[in-house]
């Protein structure tokens, strides 16, 4: 059962259901990701995570258990979390903590290992539904379920070590003993277009299947694009542009057939999903790196050179 210490929650795990292939995704798993073997990673993640617990703690930000908004955040963990073995049994196993830290931060993440925190900027500033709360969980917990921070902390370490890391991948050498990053770097970590493609609709699958509309996630790249500036944090990797919509939206019908099913009616009785923002407008034509494989670079900060919109 996944759980952990500072989840909240306990978590049966999700039934595996033969002929319900639900959301399809294109998954890329490189080998390269071999390089860094995954409990060191999970390892730098939980001292990480645990870093930066203890500076909200100082600064009396991490939320307590009573706090109503972590309370909704990990009710919402815990639908989602039985459907993470779908796509990655080791999750059954990981140590799972679901926090909230108060800052006008605008982003969320989930680190290996399963350690997930919201930053509450990000609930109050886009008022968020529980069903676009879900889809942020969803996205974020699928970063890693298909080990993207792995494989770019990997690709990185080639990248620095070159030939001497080639000459060892079958026996990995002195990496571990290797200290995969100092100052957070795991956090800082920038993925590529695919990846953020595979974490949308993995996390779009995981939701609808927990019982959230999967129409949100277009409401929420939608509040993301029209309502942040181009030089908030969860931007700097999270670019919503129309193509990001446009991916969405054709694997919408299979999304809802899993939302029709967690709700235990017919597609066409489901109601209208309505959003709670007037005025959305079409969200921004994306104006980062447009190579698929590589990490995403931030959208240039209005001021500095960036288009006006």
């Amino acid at each position: 059962m996944p759980q952990g210490p500072a989840s909240g929650v306990e978590v049966p795990a999700a039934a595996m259901m033969p002929g319900d292939p639900g959301v399809s995704v294109e998954l890329r798993k490189s080998r390269i990701r071999e390089i860094v073997p995954s409990d060191m990673i999970e390892q730098q993640a939980a001292r990480e995570y645990e870093q930066i617990k203890q500076e909200a703690i100082v600064r009396h930000a991490l939320a307590a258990d009573n706090d109503p908004q972590l309370q909704r955040l990990r009710a919402i963990g815990k639908r989602l979390l039985p459907e993470t073995l779908r796509w990655n049994p080791a999750a059954a196993k990981w140590q799972w903590e679901i926090n909230l830290i108060h800052s006008n931060q605008i982003n969320a993440f989930c680190m290996p290992g399963g350690k997930v925190a919201f930053y509450s900027g990000l609930i109050d500033k886009l008022r968020l539904t529980d069903d676009e709360i879900a889809m942020v969980m969803g996205h974020e917990i699928s970063h890693a379920l298909e080990e993207h921070a792995r494989q770019r902390a990997a690709q990185a370490e080639v990248t620095n070590l070159g030939a001497n890391v080639m000459s060892q991948l079958t026996g990995f050498g002195n990496l571990g003993n290797m200290d995969i990053g100092n100052s957070a770097r795991l956090i800082t970590l920038k993925f590529s277009r695919l990846e953020e493609t595979e974490a949308d609709l993995i996390g779009l699958d995981m939701a609808s299947r927990a019982g959230y509309d999967p129409r949100a996630s277009i409401t929420l790249w939608r509040k993301m694009g029209t309502m942040l500036d181009p030089g908030e944090e969860m931007l700097s990797t999270h670019p919503s542009g129309r193509s990001r919509i446009a991916v969405l939206e054709r694997h919408m019908k299979e999304a809802l057939r899993l939302y029709a099913n967690a709700k235990d009616m017919p597609m066409e009785m489901l109601p209208e999903h309505q959003t709670n923002m007037t005025n959305l407008g079409d969200a921004p034509v994306d104006e980062g790196d447009d190579d698929r494989m590589h990490p995403l670079r931030k959208p240039p900060v209005a001021g500095a050179g960036a288009k006006p919109k």
